[in-house]
């Protein structure tokens, strides 16, 4: 195998949704197809069962994946250690994003980037399906999460910043010309149906109940990505809400952005594996903190 078609292997079998897989690699989903056709060939197997619905490892599937996944990051973190060496870096911090806004957050990227030169600093997108696997499998130090994160084997840093939420409308919506929208609004029509993920965690990002109590459902279809948020949304499908940044990082003729003026939106924070901290985690930690919390 040629190491681009290992990598597909692997992040499909991460993601397994082949239009994820295709965003995250910036490849087209036909290379993605193409590279799992020729693998099947040379393994004589298929290696993972795909359906109208879904996209599952088979038996040799899970097999190749528990080989390969090593040996690659093992191939990957070396090619990584030469490029530091090569530019007198002792280190490198990898900083998992939820949101779309690393911009915003440049006073953190710069304030740690000045205090530790020996140290580099890689920030990539992370999905919000399977959220926690990056950090859990150890592809990313360090995660940009929206709070609280409640998981055993997790480390809840410091907050890095708050900010409001927005609801997600088409713009022929009755409620698209509004200045505001309260959250029952939300207990009149419900929500799309969010990523499976602990209950806790959901209700943070919507919450089951509107402020007088009424319940908040979930419909159908099931969101896998923002792009499908949007195009949901977009047709005239359902409702959804997000934080506040997306209004200025995703401006699109299909959407209208509401603020939600009833519900106190989202706090983003620092998460990072409890068996695996650092001293570059606990430098990033200790930037958040003497910078303190940004307001979005």
């Amino acid at each position: 195998m040629e190491l681009r078609d290992i990598e597909i292997f692997l992040t499909l079998a991460e993601e397994l949704h082949f239009g994820r897989t295709a965003a995250r690699l910036h490849v087209s989903q036909a290379r993605v197809s193409q590279a799992i056709k020729k693998q099947e060939r040379g393994v004589g197997a298929p290696l993972f069962e795909r359906t109208s619905r879904s996209v599952r490892l088979t038996p040799v599937g899970v097999q190749l994946r528990a080989d390969l996944l090593p040996a690659f990051r093992s191939l990957r973190e070396g090619m990584a250690r030469a490029r530091l060496a090569a530019e007198g870096k002792t280190g490198v911090l990898r900083v998992g994003m939820l949101p779309a806004n690393a911009h915003d957050l440049r006073p953190y990227w710069e304030a740690f980037r000045a205090r530790h030169p020996q140290w580099g600093l890689h920030i990539r997108h992370n999905p919000f399906v399977n959220a926690f696997a990056p950090i859990r499998n150890g592809d990313i130090d360090v995660l940009v999460a929206w709070l609280p994160v409640e998981e055993p084997d997790l480390t809840t840093g410091p907050t890095v910043y708050t900010e409001h939420s927005v609801l997600l409308l088409a713009p022929d919506h009755a409620l698209a010309g509004e200045k505001s929208v309260s959250l029952e609004v939300f207990g009149d029509r419900g929500i799309l149906q969010g990523p499976p993920g602990p209950d806790y965690w959901a209700d943070a990002f919507t919450p089951f109940q509107t402020q007088s109590g009424r319940p908040i459902d979930r419909h159908p279809p099931d969101i896998a990505s923002l792009d499908d948020i949007f195009t949901h949304v977009g047709n005239g499908e359902g409702f959804h809400n997000l934080g506040g940044h997306v209004a200025r990082y995703h401006a699109r003729p299909d959407i209208v952005y509401v603020p939600i003026h009833d519900w106190p939106g989202l706090r983003w924070g620092l998460v990072w594996r409890s068996d695996t901290e650092s001293a570059m985690v606990d430098a990033l930690a200790a930037v958040v903190r003497d910078l303190g919390v940004s307001r979005l």
